[in-house]
């Protein structure tokens, strides 16, 4: 769902991190530290990889492994596609963030594929169940990045 696109964006628009338009291309943890100060970590997607059930399962293992092991964890970025909403798999991560009292940000990616009136309504059906500061966001036109590092900032600076 361009995770590894909103890290290119995120960091001037460098390609940093390997893009692909199949999903699931990020098959591993890739770290990307940012000015010294912190990192940026690219795990594995789980939305539409086309792997089998094992794999599947292998990489929900390594997330959850990963995020209960980073006490020093600042903020989770959780990207939902705009024009599919949520799916199970995300509102079982997000349930999951919550209950390990994790910070989550959750971004709507895709905005630019939709038109005004069916980002409104995606994003507030997001808002309504339980994404209140959801924030819209495109690879291909840089919408949505100032914000987001704006958010990411903040929770730094409570961290």
């Amino acid at each position: 769902m361009g995770k590894s696109s909103l890290l290119n964006c995120l960091l001037g628009g460098r390609d940093l991190a390997n893009t692909s338009k199949k999903p699931g291309s990020t098959r591993l943890i890739h770290f990307y530290r940012v000015n010294g100060e912190f990192c940026f970590v690219d795990l594995p997607g789980y939305g539409y990889a086309r792997v089998s059930k094992e794999t599947a399962a292998g990489w929900k293992q390594l997330i959850e492994d990963y995020l209960l092991s980073r006490p020093r964890l600042a903020l989770a970025i959780l990207l939902v596609d705009l024009r599919r909403g949520w799916m199970e798999k995300d509102l079982e991560l997000k349930r999951w963030l919550e209950f390990h009292n994790r910070r989550h940000l959750v971004v709507a990616t895709k905005v630019d594929k939709l038109n005004r009136s069916e980002e409104r309504r995606g994003l507030e059906t997001l808002r309504q169940t339980g994404a209140e500061g959801a924030m819209p966001f495109s690879a291909v036109t840089g919408r949505g990045v100032r914000e987001i590092w704006q958010a990411i900032w903040t929770t730094q600076k409570k961290s």
